[in-house]
């Protein structure tokens, strides 16, 4: 009886033991997918035990650097294994996490945009990233610690630093940083270390004075001026700068004493009194001596006495007639100079733009107060104000460069042709290949040509995996040009539509992850660039496929910034590729962009082109037949591509067609965004249980061997 009663125990107690471990070990299909995705990126590292990019259960196996809390993962530790490739693109998703450490391993590139979005500690240092911190961790409101020093990271710091108030320990030494520090650093309360040294940085580090920083190392920068009061008794590494000798100063009057300026860190800091503060005394008397009151009072009544001077002066030489003239003005034409400098960047008046703070290369700063004492303000046009607004990431090439690597633009290097340009392969002295926009003079007039170097700037800020990489530019002559990545699969147009006999087609695995990889490139240019990016001239032509048969997008941000791009691209309203409200108007909005994908998704699913005069009237456009059809599953099979020859899985295809018939809504207003688009397409991956590794051993011949890339 006792030896029962022991089984029983025994038993239960082993039940509930599978059942709690097999509870905890169940880990969130999203952590899941994200890290299986993250492992894939990587290249499937060894070093990665128990990691799998198919299956598995990262908690309930014990991944190696991963730690869960029930069946969230909360940190992703895996520092210097000697990691490369990418870190994937669903980490966003992974709101649990609050620890992400992937230091000193190699995997260079952009830094990705869509990391844990709730982390507490990231730590990207030592893996050579290149290009631009993300704008993404300005919305990671509980960072403490953000490590980023040791890579390659180039450009002007974005003001994205206001909302990051927690942050304390900030590290982005050992970079190519330039220009001066954004004023949202100022708005770092918590930051108690922060190190920028072995950077360009530029101005003054005045935007620090009033941190509670204990350490602070701005070494061998370019800095210069001051080293503000507050910052002499703290551990500082100053170093290898261009400072300003001699007694910094003295504040404008009337400006308080600034002894500790609320430095609460450091209980000593009262003592630490300046040349010339007018507060002795080791700093104990909290009060105003009547010195400095006699002081204050006198310097109040310097400057009314000189601002009455100017108004009284104001008025003699300016007649009452001028006055009411520049009163009536809108407050904008202040402004106006700025207004002006602005509208050669501008993507367009339909686009939906997010503040300029947000933006890698606008760095606006408030209107300089002109004097109305100025007789020809109101008389002489502003004339703009060329000013590159960032450094360009792209190499200059000479006339002379690209003729010689493109036989002289010879009609046998000619591989596209589109509304803004002809395309051609240009092959360099070293072997390099690559692909050479020459701009057409009627897209870019004379007069505006001189613009050409903030279009550069602006597209050679565009940094993603699907996004075709602008190399280099060239400006020279009257001829304007620009140089891209060479993709030799050719164009998702030739393949769908110039296939021969002897050309394999795309798989429908494939298919859908072109079609992801191209909603992730319109993703990033609508809801990640600020302002938001309307490619405008969005088709198959301008899907750009590698050998593994990665769709990279050509043509992003060239059509927003090229004057009347809407006219110029308005012959592509018959094309079947327009949203109906771009055939009346002629206005490009996001909206329409995600109109012109979904017809692309109708050419993945159907083989057919968005137009076709030699079919049946009612089957010429292609959205206009397939649309009423992409709910019947018996119509949706029959309009499948037949070269796949029903080689696709039947949920797949239905869900594909749900995708597309969201997209191609006649409102634009109902159709969602990109970034809905492209959960829809990951969830349809993951459901078909398809990963990186499978797809990209589909091998699929080009439909052209010569002349394969297609950039319009």
């Amino acid at each position: 009886m006792w030896e029962m009663r022991e089984v029983v125990v025994v038993l239960v107690i082993g039940i509930l033991v599978l059942g709690a471990s097999s509870i905890n070990g169940a880990t969130n299909s999203t952590d899941a997918s994200a890290l299986m995705a993250m492992y894939s990126g990587l290249n499937s590292p060894s070093q990665l035990t128990k990691w799998s990019s198919t299956g598995g259960d990262p908690c309930g196996e014990s991944w190696k650097g991963i730690t869960c809390s029930g069946s969230r993962v909360t940190e992703i530790k895996i520092s210097g294994l000697g990691l490369s490739g990418s870190m994937g693109y669903q980490l966003a998703s992974m709101t649990s996490v609050t620890i992400f450490d992937i230091s000193n391993n190699n995997l260079g590139n952009q830094i990705i945009y869509q990391l844990p979005p709730n982390v507490t500690q990231l730590n990207l240092a030592g893996n050579g990233f290149n290009g631009v911190i993300p704008y993404s961790i300005s919305e990671m409101t509980s960072l403490k610690y953000l490590n980023l020093g040791h890579n390659q990271l180039t450009g002007q710091l974005n003001d994205m630093f206001g909302r990051l108030s927690s942050l304390s320990t900030l590290d982005l030494s050992f970079n190519s940083l330039t220009g001066n520090l954004p004023e949202s650093f100022s708005s770092l309360t918590s930051m108690n270390s922060m190190y920028l040294q072995n950077n360009q940085f530029t101005g003054t580090i005045d935007v620090l004075a009033n941190l509670p920083l204990n350490d602070l190392n701005v070494a061998n920068n370019n800095f210069n001026g001051w080293i503000p009061a507050q910052l002499k008794n703290i551990n500082l590494q100053k170093d290898g700068n261009s400072w300003s000798s001699g007694p910094a100063p003295p504040p404008p009057p009337g400006t308080p004493p600034a002894s500790n300026n609320n430095r609460n860190h450091n209980s000593g800091s009262n003592n630490s009194p300046t040349g010339g503060d007018g507060n002795g005394g080791g700093g104990k008397k909290s009060g105003i001596g009547g010195g400095g009151v006699a002081g204050i009072v006198i310097s109040i009544l310097i400057v009314g006495a000189i601002v009455a001077f100017f108004l009284m002066r104001r008025r003699s030489r300016k007649p009452s007639a001028d006055v009411e003239k520049l009163d009536s003005q809108p407050f904008t034409s202040l402004a106006s100079h700025e207004v002006q400098e602005m509208k050669s960047i501008q993507p367009s008046s339909t686009t939906n733009t997010k503040t300029f703070e947000t933006s890698a290369s606008f760095n606006l700063r408030p209107p300089p107060i002109k004097s109305f004492d100025e007789d020809d303000f109101s008389r002489k046009p502003i004339v703009p104000k060329k000013v590159n607004t960032a450094p360009i990431n792209a190499i200059s090439y000479s006339v002379a460069d690209l003729q010689m690597a493109t036989g002289s633009f010879s009609i046998e290097n000619l591989v596209g042709e589109g509304s803004i340009g002809r395309v051609y392969r240009a092959e360099f002295d070293d072997g390099k290949v690559l692909a050479v926009k020459k701009i057409n003079s009627s897209a870019l007039p004379g007069h505006l040509s001189e613009d050409f170097m903030d279009i550069v700037s602006e597209i050679s800020r565009l940094h993603h995996p699907n996004v075709t990489e602008l190399v280099g530019y060239c400006s020279e002559h009257g001829q304007n040009l620009l140089v891209y990545e060479f993709h030799k699969n050719g164009s998702l147009h030739d393949f769908l539509h110039l296939s021969d006999e002897d050309s394999k087609p795309i798989p429908w695995n494939s298919r859908v992850k072109i079609a992801l990889g191209t909603a992730r490139a319109l993703e990033y240019l609508h809801e990640v660039c600020s302002p938001s990016v309307v490619h405008k001239n969005f088709k198959s032509a301008n899907i750009l496929l590698d050998m593994e048969l990665n769709p990279h997008l050509s043509d992003s941000g060239l059509a927003s910034f090229v004057r009347d791009a809407d006219q110029e691209l308005n012959h592509n309203a018959g094309s079947g590729y327009s949203a109906p409200e771009v055939a009346m108007s002629g206005q490009y909005t996001i909206k329409s962009d995600v109109y012109s994908f979904g017809v692309v998704m109708l050419e993945l699913l159907t083989g057919r082109n968005p137009f076709d005069s030699s079919r049946t009237r009612s089957e010429q456009s292609l959205v206009r037949w397939a649309t009423p059809q992409l709910h019947d599953i018996d119509a949706l099979s029959k309009m499948v591509d037949p070269a796949l020859k029903g080689l696709y899985p039947v949920k797949s295809l239905s869900r594909f067609a749900d995708v597309i018939a969201l997209c191609v809504q006649p409102e634009p207003e109902f159709r969602p965004p990109m970034s809905e688009v492209v959960q829809a397409l990951v969830r349809l991956v993951q459901r078909a249980n398809m990963s990186k590794r499978t797809i990209g051993n589909e091998q699929v011949s080009s439909p052209r061997t010569n002349n394969a890339d297609a950039h319009e």
